[in-house]
């Protein structure tokens, strides 16, 4: 198996843009926020990545493409890193996937594999990301490439 990052091409870039937001928002929901508090999250977060519908500088977008041995490609998911706040040599994953009839082939490690080398050539020093609580299938696979927890948020209902 051959993987490799490819810049996705300006005609998807508008269908991926509200396919992650939705997705994104969705996962908020899935972690206990109200569907209003994730829409406005989403929303907010996205317009500062992607102002009026464009890549800003420090955002960088892939499509996630396998390679045959003939030399066919397919596109077998996606990749969003970034740069963090004001740190130039903090990047994070923002948004990986691979759609759900590529996966369990290992291209989800080959992709985060292809992500530290990609956030190195900007000049990261760290790459982090966001594992929502009821992803262990994606936890598991973050801890089995070194990531390690630097952080945890809990919560719990109470006065309903």
């Amino acid at each position: 198996m051959t993987i490799e990052l490819r810049v996705m091409p300006a005609e998807r870039f508008a269908a991926w843009l509200e396919e992650s937001r939705r997705g994104y928002e969705q996962s908020r929901i899935e972690s206990g926020e109200s569907t209003e508090v994730a829409a406005q999250k989403a929303r907010a977060g996205f317009a500062a990545s992607f102002p009026d519908g464009q890549i800003a500088p420090g955002q960088l977008v892939y499509d996630v493409v396998a390679l045959d041995g003939n030399g066919a490609s397919t596109v077998v998911g996606y990749l969003w890193i970034s740069q963090t706040g004001d740190r130039a040599d903090a990047w994070w994953v923002s948004d990986i996937e691979i759609h759900e009839d590529h996966r369990g082939k290992g291209y989800g490690r080959a992709a985060m594999q292809l992500a530290e080398g990609a956030a190195a050539k900007q000049g990261a020093a760290t790459l982090g990301l966001n594992v929502f609580g009821y992803n262990t299938v994606a936890h598991d696979l973050y801890e089995s490439l070194g990531y390690e927890t630097v952080s945890t948020q809990m919560r719990k209902p109470v006065g309903q």
